[in-house]
């Protein structure tokens, strides 16, 4: 499970313009119309070719539950592409991100400043840019480490430095402890 990963995912899923398939009949239909054919369903969602055509034809319309999770995460994944890609590009160069976090921030400072960390629960609106950096790594591939990264250089930079007019010997924020974690467009 990667938090970071399926937060930022989330965001740009709520720009759907119209509901993913719900039954596991029509998410079938839905992923052989996609993949061209039962048999990469199969694999994909390894079952049977036979079972997948029996979903497809409603002779079977309830899966087991690690079915059932498989199905909806891949329809998911896949439904409307150009939506999604629309929400991530208009992210990325014009609205920016939302971040609504829970968890424990901290911050390395020169001596004499208190650095400890302590829970807080920050909604911060990051600029475009940062959302740019998030969206671009999750595409490459990034860890969830790595997309934690960015997002708290991103809170140094815009809450905890102002964009500059304040603690500008700031040097590095700690982002650990993660209570929740959401991301909104």
């Amino acid at each position: 499970m990667s938090l970071f990963g399926d937060g930022l995912d989330a965001a740009v899923q709520k720009a759907f313009t119209r509901p993913a398939p719900k039954s596991a009949g029509a998410q079938m239909r839905y992923l052989v119309r996609q993949l061209k054919g039962t048999k990469a369903v199969a694999q994909m969602l390894r079952v049977s070719q036979r079972t997948v055509e029996r979903y497809v034809k409603n002779q079977i319309t309830r899966p087991r539950p690690d079915l059932a999770a498989r199905l909806e995460r891949e329809v998911k994944a896949r439904w409307q592409p150009q939506v999604r890609a629309r929400a991530r590009q208009k992210a990325a160069t014009t609205d920016g991100i939302v971040i609504d976090t829970r968890a424990r921030l901290g911050y390395t400072a020169p001596i004499g400043s208190t650095d400890q960390d302590r829970i807080r629960h920050l909604t911060v609106a990051l600029p475009p840019q940062h959302a740019a950096r998030l969206f671009d790594a999750r595409q490459a591939g990034a860890t969830d480490q790595q997309l934690q990264d960015i997002a708290a250089e991103a809170l140094k930079e815009v809450y905890f430095q102002d964009g500059g007019r304040r603690a500008g010997s700031l040097e590095e924020v700690r982002f650990t402890d993660i209570e929740y974690l959401e991301f909104d467009l």
